[in-house]
């Protein structure tokens, strides 16, 4: 479940810096939560014994669903962001860094972490600074870098502390599908709310990218679901630093597809942060 949600989330975060650019950040991000919501509520109307079942949960437990669900949705807009002004193959693997993150949450509130958790740690932070140097280099008239960087970061924290009150609090009290229904109701209402202040932006996108807005929230969707019963089912933080290799497969696309380019400090920078993840998973 950890590396189907790295392979669905890769190919999401390729698709959120195109869509991103094509129809704006807002637009984007509140198709994708449309689409996710209204699948979610079929499948809580088909089965109801799913409501059932979660409403006889603590109110605790929707709490941190609730806690959770705003995290991730900041962080969606923030990496969105993130996509529009930066270069996928940098703020991809810099987003990454929510699975240290996760980590870090997890050692604070009593888990012991072991001898190669804490270089794992130390190797995400170090490549997130590497990622930064440009060398006086120009970005194109649509980047920048470090307005991208801190989005990224940003996207990091937001996205590792949502998945730390996910997995420790709400899904086991929950279910996977309740928690999914009310992160997709909690982003939907946040971006219905702010797009209702520009009516302008309720615009149908262009069919031509109709297609790319479909394929990143069927794909988000997914990575969503093969994270939560991973999550449910085996260790939260094996699953979360094993979704984190996302990072890898969206810089690999941006490289190939868009014809990006790194220079070899950012390019160690991109592979300290996945090195850093592939540790934590090592313990």
């Amino acid at each position: 479940m950890g590396l189907l949600a790295a392979m669905c989330w890769g190919i999401t975060d390729f698709l959120a810096g195109f869509n991103a650019r094509a129809v704006g950040v807002r637009k984007a991000v509140f198709f994708g939560q449309a689409l996710g919501f209204l699948i979610v509520s079929l499948i809580l109307t088909v089965f109801p014994s799913i409501v059932r079942g979660a409403m006889a949960a603590p109110w605790s437990s929707w709490g941190s669903a609730l806690l959770a669900a705003l995290f991730t949705v900041s962080g969606t807009l923030a990496l969105s962001r993130a996509f529009s002004v930066g270069q996928a193959a940098i703020v991809a693997p810099v987003v990454t860094a929510y699975g240290a993150v996760t980590a870090l949450l997890s050692w604070l509130s009593g888990e012991r972490l072991g001898t190669l958790q804490w270089p794992g740690l130390g190797a995400c932070l170090l490549g997130v600074a590497l990622t930064a140097v440009t060398f006086g280099e120009r970005p194109p008239k649509s980047h920048a870098p470090r307005q991208a960087l801190g989005f990224a970061v940003l996207a990091a924290l937001l996205y590792g502390c949502g998945f730390w009150l996910q997995g420790r609090y709400a899904l086991p009290a929950l279910g996977v599908v309740p928690v999914l229904w009310l992160g997709y109701a909690v982003g939907l209402s946040s971006l219905t709310g702010a797009l209702l202040r520009r009516p302008g932006q309720f615009s149908r996108p262009p069919l031509k990218h109709l297609g790319s807005l479909l394929g990143a929230s069927l794909m988000n969707l997914s990575a969503f679901s093969a994270f939560s019963v991973g999550a449910l089912q085996g260790s939260v933080a094996v699953v979360t630093v094993l979704s984190t290799l996302s990072g890898g497969i969206a810089a690999i696309l941006g490289v190939l597809l868009f014809k990006e380019r790194l220079n070899p400090v950012q390019w160690g920078g991109v592979g300290t942060v996945i090195l850093g993840a592939l540790i934590l998973h090592l313990h």
